[in-house]
């Protein structure tokens, strides 16, 4: 099993896209040193930080023991979620057609789920003006991707079958559900799976451990 001597430096905000990160070293239990990236004071845009993430975006990693045994910067948090499931062989299977699982589904949410409930989030909570159209489009989108969850999540503990970075990487953008009008009633499976994730003490800490 690789071990980590020299603590992974996390580069994050406490969003989602921040708690995915912070979720999985923490179920990992590696060394990691946090560094407040203050996108409300745009942090994001300084040159120190454009070095490891050019899109400007948190979340972004330094593995100061990277392949070879040389520094590596990861920005993307899929992409980061893979490299340490990969490094540290747990969370990510080593099996071909079980990566093909957990690669499905950790692209939906980097593709669909996340930028979807995004911009729903954007229109219902944050745009300067009421945009009626905006708002429809991207709370029945929400809707939806939660239906599709609801259903995945039938007669499975979790999205690919054993807990994996498919499940944090969709867990902290699911629990604003209510913003999106979801239901847990409605969807008994998303809600059963929602509650067995933060009753790990890894997750719950993950979600924790940065605050402002």
């Amino acid at each position: 099993m690789t071990t980590q001597t020299q603590p992974i430096q996390l580069y994050s905000f406490p969003t989602p896209n921040g708690k995915k990160i912070t979720v999985m070293l923490e179920e990992l239990g590696v060394p990691y040193e946090h560094h407040l990236v203050h996108i409300g004071k745009d942090d994001q845009f300084k040159p120190e930080f454009l070095k490891i993430s050019p899109n400007n975006k948190i979340p972004a990693i330094v593995d100061p023991e990277g392949p070879g045994g040389e520094p590596i910067s990861i920005f993307e948090s899929g992409a980061i979620l893979k490299y340490l499931g990969q490094k540290f062989d747990r969370f990510y299977p080593s099996d071909p057609r079980k990566q093909v699982e957990v690669d499905e589904w950790l692209f939906w949410q980097m593709a669909g789920f996340g930028p979807m409930l995004g911009q729903a989030n954007h229109f219902i909570r944050f745009a300067k003006e009421q945009v009626p159209y905006g708002i429809e489009r991207y709370r029945n989108e929400a809707q939806r991707l939660f239906g599709v969850l609801d259903r995945r999540l039938e007669g499975r503990d979790y999205i690919a079958g054993e807990v994996s970075v498919a499940d944090f990487a969709t867990l902290a953008w699911s629990d604003a559900y209510e913003t999106y009008g979801v239901k847990l009633e409605d969807h008994p499976n998303f809600a059963a799976w929602n509650k067995r994730m933060h009753d790990r003490p890894g997750t719950q800490a993950g979600i924790d451990a940065v605050k402002l």
